[in-house]
């Protein structure tokens, strides 16, 4: 049987589905991907893709201080776009926030993401052996 921890925080938004916001595993927490939701309202922020790229990584570091990680703890991420014409602004705003060295990356274009969103991105950090 897999030994597994569910993180839960309601300092980021409730899942909208049957998942859970993270999930610790041996030495990893595996986030699942954040939206651009305010917690407080369970909306979209106002704005654009600047806006929302700023909330969901505001939504990860709440779920990751949950497991009493930060941003740093990232090896890996995951970013879906609607546009991959927000490249330039949702990677200016994440390289502000990601550490040196940044963790491994792969972005995406996608046809939709959940509630309007514009930008989502999912993170696997290390949580120590």
């Amino acid at each position: 049987m897999l030994d597994a921890t569910a993180i839960l925080t309601g300092r980021a938004p409730a899942p909208v589905g049957p998942y859970s916001q993270a999930i610790r595993v041996g030495g990893f927490v595996f986030c699942s991907g954040q939206v651009g939701l305010d917690p407080a309202t369970g909306k979209i922020v106002a704005g654009g893709v600047a806006e929302q790229t700023r909330q969901v990584l505001e939504n990860l570091t709440a779920v990751l201080a949950s497991a009493n990680l930060t941003l740093a703890a990232i090896v890996k991420t995951t970013i879906f776009l609607i546009d991959i014409d927000d490249f330039a602004t949702v990677n200016a705003i994440y390289g502000e926030r990601m550490g040196t060295p940044p963790p491994a990356r792969s972005t995406v274009a996608v046809a939709a993401l959940p509630l309007g969103a514009r930008v989502e991105i999912e993170a696997i950090a290390s949580a120590g052996a």
